[in-house]
């Protein structure tokens, strides 16, 4: 028998966010324009103007990147998963064309799957690859990539943030390591873009992924960062959009509406970065009295990590009967990466960090932005304690 509720708590939003009122607003207006379905490569006079605000678009995009960010260093892409494969597999055939012996490829062991899944790609290319592991604490540390390098790496690709642990990665560190071997260094900021703040000049690096549909922007939209003279070859063709990188007509109205969401939340980065960290710091602290919980990057207050998401493991219970037992009670979670949602497995990710097998398992994972209720999150403590049952007297 359901439990009595009067709304679904969204408690994912890791996995996707919902739609911010500026994106939908965004569409809405284009849907009533006149540019509404025009090819922005048209050479008459509403294509052109299509084209005008496309460039616009992304003349906005890259100053939430960086004040040096130029407009043609933007690519649109259809989504996150493109662009990761894009930089992934363009980047690497792009350096080897610029030097034969560069055949190295290095990926954190943490990345999601449309940057592990590309891994045979690259072998029947003709690259080797190596994974960088990271430590307990699911971060990569630029000893261990200077362990690992040597001149024949052409590309190294670390996530800015972990989409399941929310481990925050040392990226500039990790880029000057890989470009004192002359290696190119790429992040998949699809989960930090807009949540943590940052900028290109400070990270420096020569690519980065980002998704709109992580940031209250539409599903798939995205865009890659491509640094100028990063050497890069497409891998497909056909039309010579986006300057011959990314073939294919640009969903305008997708674009507007991922630029109008990452221009809202710009403005406020460090602020909502502040607030959720209190907010996340508080959930852990009440949920890791419980005996049987533990945080997956062990001393979070010690380890930076993405505010907004809270991951944990859940001694002798499995993460699939908890999500359904919080999902009847009006809570939705997850287990770790949405698109893997369907394999029973531990996350590879946990289990990298050197998480044993049966307690990554049980493994939670807590969303939110700054949209959340902070009330939400009290009841959720209480629901979770409600299943697993009531923590030891005194918590």
């Amino acid at each position: 028998m359901p439990f009595a509720h009067t709304e679904m708590v969204n408690l994912d939003y890791a996995a996707s966010t919902p739609l911010r009122l500026s994106a939908i607003d965004a569409q809405r207006e284009y849907d009533n324009s006149s540019l509404a379905g025009v090819n922005p490569n048209s050479l008459h006079s509403l294509g052109r103007a299509a084209a005008q605000k496309l460039e616009g678009c992304r003349r906005s995009l890259a100053q939430t990147l960086g004040r040096s960010v130029r407009p043609s260093e933007v690519i649109f892409t259809g989504g996150g998963t493109e662009a990761n494969a894009m930089a992934l597999l363009g980047i690497a055939e792009g350096a080897r064309q610029s030097n034969k012996h560069r055949t190295r490829v290095l990926i954190s062991a943490i990345e999601h799957d449309s940057m592990l899944d590309n891994i045979p790609l690259l072998h029947a290319a003709g690259f080797t690859t190596d994974l960088i592991l990271p430590n307990s604490h699911g971060v990569i540390e630029a000893k261990t990539l200077a362990s690992m390098m040597d001149d024949s790496v052409a590309l190294v690709s670390v996530m800015l943030a972990n989409n399941e642990t929310g481990a925050v990665q040392p990226i500039a560190d990790l880029a000057a390591c890989a470009h004192e071997h002359g290696a190119y260094f790429h992040t998949d900021a699809i989960q930090g873009f807009l949540h943590v703040p940052f900028d290109i000049d400070s990270l420096g690096i020569d690519a980065l992924s980002l998704a709109g549909h992580k940031i209250g922007g539409p599903v798939g939209v995205g865009a890659l960062y491509l640094k100028t003279h990063t050497p890069f070859r497409p891998r497909i063709f056909g039309g010579g959009q986006e300057a011959g990188r990314r073939p294919g007509t640009q969903d305008l109205r997708q674009i507007i509406a991922l630029t109008a969401a990452a221009s809202e939340l710009y403005p406020n980065v460090a602020h909502d970065f502040t607030c959720l960290t209190e907010l996340s710091n508080a959930l852990y602290d009440r949920l890791v009295k419980h005996p049987l919980i533990h945080a997956t990057i062990g001393e979070y207050r010690k380890v930076d990590h993405l505010p907004g998401i809270v991951s944990i493991t859940v001694d002798n219970f499995d993460s699939e009967d908890l999500i359904l037992q919080l999902d009847a009670r009006g809570f939705e979670v997850s287990a770790g990466s949405a698109c893997t949602s369907g394999n029973q497995d531990a996350s590879h990710v946990l289990l990298a960090m050197g998480i044993p097998r049966n307690r990554a398992l049980g493994s939670l994972r807590i969303s939110f932005d700054d949209r959340i209720d902070p009330a939400s999150l009290d009841r959720f403590c209480s629901c979770l304690f409600e299943i697993i049952g009531e923590p030891h007297a005194g918590c």
